[in-house]
């Protein structure tokens, strides 16, 4: 079960790491973990895609795991723009025209982005709670109440307190988000002790910061991406094929994934997993297996 290789690639900026699973030949499927997650999100999808025929890559986000800087000297960015970019150099660094993608969270919105911005290089769309997209111009508008109390940890990092507080006990603090996101999971604790050596890389508490810093226009970007969240401000439509997967049981607060409707103006589908929370793929990895093949089917029709 799970992925059967590892490898890694090199990009303008990152060493990045990368697990493998499935028919080289088959169609290819890139699969992208969040926050504070891993690869070890999808080792039950991955074996049963590898089962029906594909090929399938899950790459460490920059900051987790095997995946390093090039340079010391780069901005430790964890911008949007910046996974976003990350992605498009995997996948030409993989030599990949155009893949399915699926994610959810961090990876969720590296997905998205590529999918809006890139179309010809995205054959197909899963994605988690939606167009998983920020929109930076209106970071300080307050959401409801019930939803901000869910975003403490987001506030917390937002101090020199809150950066202490992840580097000194980032299992404890990332374990605790784990079992409240996904409070009907059961195996969170178990599962998360096979995801935690990954949040010891030594980018990982710099990437995370600046992440839910810059989200909310409290630091700048790297300089680089500058014209990349220029054309993501502009909230581009997703053209491609897609299932939106949304979690019945977040322990996230956030609006219903359907009422993003309106931005996904190619074949669609939503899907609702009653009693799943925030870590969909493993939570329920038949449900996203199943969505990442309808997308690849809806490529293909």
């Amino acid at each position: 079960m799970g992925f059967s290789s590892r490898g890694s690639v090199t990009t303008p900026l990152l060493e990045i790491g990368y697990e493998q699973a499935g028919d080289p030949g088959g169609v290819p499927v890139v699969l992208l973990h969040g926050f504070p997650y891993d690869v070890r999100a999808y080792d039950e999808v991955a074996s049963l895609l590898a089962d029906a025929g594909t090929c399938v890559y899950a790459p460490y986000l920059r900051g987790f795991g095997p995946t390093r800087f090039l340079d010391d000297a780069t901005m430790r960015s964890g911008q949007q723009a910046a996974l976003a970019q990350d992605l498009l150099d995997f996948l030409d660094a993989l030599g990949l025209a155009s893949a399915v993608l699926g994610g959810y969270d961090w990876g969720g919105r590296a997905a998205c982005i590529a999918a809006a911005l890139w179309p010809d290089r995205v054959r197909g769309l899963v994605t988690v709670d939606g167009y998983n997209v920020q929109h930076l111009a209106s970071a300080g508008e307050p959401a409801k109440p019930e939803w901000e109390r869910t975003y403490w940890y987001q506030y917390y990092f937002h101090s020199e307190r809150g950066r202490l507080g992840l580097e000194r006990h980032r299992e404890e603090l990332c374990a605790l988000l784990w079992r409240t996101w996904s409070p009907t999971w059961t195996g969170a604790d178990t599962a998360f002790a096979a995801s935690a050596p990954s949040l010891h890389a030594p980018d990982f508490v710099p990437v995370v910061i600046h992440s839910y810093r810059h989200r909310f226009t409290l630091v700048d970007g790297d300089p680089r991406y500058q014209p990349l969240e220029d054309l993501i401000a502009r909230q581009p439509p997703i053209t491609v094929p897609t299932v939106v997967l949304e979690s019945g049981a977040d322990g996230v607060g956030g609006p219903s994934a359907a009422e993003d409707r309106e931005c996904f103006t190619g074949p669609y589908e939503h899907r609702l997993l009653a009693g799943v929370g925030h870590n969909v793929p493993q939570e329920a990895p038949a449900a996203f297996a199943d969505a990442v093949l309808t997308t690849a089917a809806m490529s293909r029709s």
